[in-house]
């Protein structure tokens, strides 16, 4: 691997607790680096982690990164912002008469959105979440655009000077900008724009008809607020990151995840803050779908516990599941993002006692990885999953992070003991045992949530398994919920890294225009075309041309009076014929059955077409996985020793086999109970469940 003249593919994504690497190159082995996050300052963690790669191919992070000639990267820093209030000062400018869109959200039912059912059981006690911006920092705007895009009223250029000038005294460094109907008609907000530039250049603006060209007032109002928010933030990391890249011999582009699953390059990215909302979690789903596909598994349930949270997201036929409302933390955005579930189950979620209740409870509250749990030694005082991991033996604590990194068990049981155990009158393993199931019994409810509670039984699934954590609670879940069978990946602790570079480039293009079905043939050209062309051209400007690109198109549909629609692929060839667009609205009412339940579609209240979208694709090279040969079942040469591990089953600590998972072969068989140690990841395999290595070197448990 020291040939100079190889070129690789580095992908880091950067976690709550850890920031992950894979190395790609063509005919090669993937290369997997894992190192913990360093928050504040992100960067140094990425470093950290291409090093931890580097070491294993015998070269330094400098030597690596001259020899790459791609770096592509996912980052928690938006989600951060919004997570932690940790944002711009904002200013909206807005229509006159229209200042309270953004604080009123959606009536009564701002009140509870995104609010979890143990606090929506009270009503009395909801209210909308606490604004992005300020209400004395809302400025009404002297405008008006008409619903089909016509100026009825200009904008009043003094009014908006000196609405901005008074904003910049209320100490705004940030300013969004949402007028009425400014989709059809985005004049005068580019006119504002303007005028915010020649007054005060560093103030940063997001404007609702370059974030957010759809309608729903707002949804689009809080999408360009959200973008101003975090848009400072995002774009500084970006650079910043490009500049330290720089600075360790790394001379190509930079490319940056997308919550839709796409790429893009980061000066495009580092305008666009809303784009990074939850892009770790989605390069996630899209590294479960390559294995997917590659596995010849087309329904999967894809799961990742990781040191935050636990998410899960649902594949079926082999199509991604994008999400119904995009929200983070209360706060509802109109952008493409793929459907990802979460709660604050990971392993560096801290266990407590409720207060008055004397209820032991899981997270949300994550140590993160600084301090991190008390097993890491680095001062963390409130015990965390990850040490009740480790005191139900699931965890060797010699050879964490390949054993670049000690763990402290006593000090996990110390704490334990008195924060837990023996305020609930247990010893420790009974009060370990007891937060274990708790936890599982979260996220059995969770994925419950997102497959039965929808229809779908998980029994007709495969789930796979990722995120540093997962593997060791995925067995006891998955036998609960009755999955076919579970597969931890090989890349299972950095999956959103190895998602990274199983991802294309992506752009997105929209226009918004009601039309009723069936519509007269010769309204789509100019829908069509104009997007076509703008994809085609900033495509061939990244290099993908021929048979590199791909346009996915799709229309937004609904009933006529209806105000939700359903985004429904467009699978018929351009230019659209009679019969195109009587395909188009079957398959409307295919996907609102399912939406809606069997029965609900009723054509005969008319359909409209209200959004017309492309999905353009510059097809990446991939990761070419080449099977292994069989090597048989025998496993014993993995065998590194024996000691006792919680087996749910038994309810008792049992001795059982550990194995090196660097010593198994492709083929070879583990009986439960078990516990596979990886250099990156640990997995268990419960009482009466079989595992196998298959030939790419994943594990995938049977269930028994």
């Amino acid at each position: 691997m020291s040939d100079g003249a190889k070129t690789y593919l580095v992908a880091t994504d950067v976690g709550g607790t850890c920031t992950d690497t894979v190395v790609f190159a063509v005919g090669e082995p993937v290369i997997l680096g894992k190192a913990l996050s360093t928050p504040p300052d992100f960067a140094h963690g990425v470093l950290d982690s291409i090093k931890s790669a580097a070491d294993q191919m015998n070269l330094t992070v400098e030597e690596l990164l001259a020899r790459t000639s791609l770096f592509v990267h996912g980052s928690t820093v938006v989600d951060n912002a919004i997570l932690t209030r940790d944002g711009a000062n904002v200013g909206l400018l807005t229509t006159e008469g229209f200042e309270d869109t953004l604080l009123v959200t959606r009536g009564g039912y701002g009140r509870w959105a995104g609010l979890t059912e143990e606090r929506m059981k009270n009503m009395v006690k909801t209210d909308r979440a606490a604004p992005l911006v300020e209400r004395n920092l809302i400025a009404g705007i002297p405008e008006r655009s008409d619903y089909k895009g016509a100026i009825i009223r200009e904008l009043d250029e003094e009014a908006t000077r000196a609405a901005i000038k008074r904003l910049i005294g209320e100490g705004v460094d940030a300013i969004a900008i949402s007028f009425l109907w400014s989709f059809y008609n985005q004049k005068n907000e580019l006119r504002a724009q303007e005028l915010v530039k020649e007054i005060d250049p560093s103030i940063y603006t997001s404007i609702s008809s370059h974030i957010a060209p759809t309608p729903g007032e707002y949804e689009r109002t809080s999408t360009t607020v959200i973008n101003a928010y975090a848009g400072d933030i995002a774009r500084n990391y970006i650079e910043n990151l490009a500049d330290l890249l720089q600075k360790n011999r790394y001379a190509g582009p930079v490319m940056i995840m997308q919550g839709y699953g796409g790429l893009l390059l980061a000066s495009e990215a580092a305008d666009r803050a809303i784009g990074m909302l939850e892009c770790g979690p989605a390069a996630g789903v899209i590294g479960s779908k390559a294995l997917g596909e590659l596995l010849n598994q087309k329904d999967v349930i894809a799961t990742d516990m990781g040191g935050t949270t636990f998410k899960v997201s649902v594949i079926q036929g082999g199509q991604i599941e994008y999400a119904r409302e995009p929200m983070i933390d209360r706060f509802h955005y109109t952008q493409p993002k793929i459907e990802v579930v979460s709660i604050g189950a990971g392993g560096g979620s801290i266990v407590w006692i409720e207060e008055g209740t004397n209820i032991p409870r899981v997270g949300p509250r994550s140590a993160g990885s600084r301090p991190g749990p008390v097993c890491y030694g680095l001062g963390g005082d409130e015990p965390t999953l990850t040490d009740v991991f480790m005191l139900i033996g699931y965890m060797d604590p010699n050879i964490f992070l390949g054993g670049s990194m000690s763990l402290d068990k006593e000090a996990a049981r110390k704490v334990f003991d008195t924060k837990i155990a023996k305020p609930l009158g247990l010893s420790v393993e009974e009060a370990a045992y007891g937060i274990f199931r708790i936890a599982t019994a979260q996220i059995t409810d969770l994925i419950r949530e997102i497959t039965v509670e929808r229809g779908l039984d998980p029994r007709d699934f495969v789930m796979h398994a990722f995120g540093g954590s997962c593997g060791m609670v995925s067995s006891t879940f998955g036998a609960e919920l009755g999955v076919k069978k579970i597969v931890i990946p090989y890349t299972a602790s950095v999956n959103c890294a190895f998602g990274l570079i199983s991802a294309d480039i992506v752009h997105e293009y929209s226009v918004v225009k009601t039309l009723p079905m069936p519509a007269s043939l010769s309204e789509f050209p100019p829908l069509f075309e104009p997007m076509k062309e703008k994809a085609l051209k900033a495509l061939a400007d990244e290099g993908f041309t021929g048979d590199k690109v791909i346009l996915d198109w799709s229309v937004d549909l609904r009933y006529s009076r209806q105000v939700h629609e359903v985004t429904t692929p467009l699978k018929a060839n351009l230019p659209l014929t009679d019969e195109g667009l009587e395909r188009l609205s079957n398959d409307f009412e295919t996907l609102y059955e399912r939406k809606y339940g069997k029965g609900s579609a009723f054509r005969e209240a008319g359909i409209e077409m209200t959004q017309f979208r492309l999905t353009a694709r510059g097809l990446m090279s991939h990761p070419d996985m080449s099977p292994s040969p069989t090597s048989g079942e025998d496993s014993s040469k993995a065998v590194v020793g024996r000691r006792e591990i919680f087996v749910e089953a038994r309810s008792a600590m049992v001795e059982s086999d550990i194995y090196d998972f660097t010593l198994l072969k492709t083929g070879n068989l583990i009986l439960g109970p078990a516990v596979i140690h990886t250099p990156i990841t640990t997995i268990v395999v419960q009482d009466k469940q079989r595992a196998v290595m298959d030939e790419y070197r994943n594990i995938v448990i049977e269930l028994g």
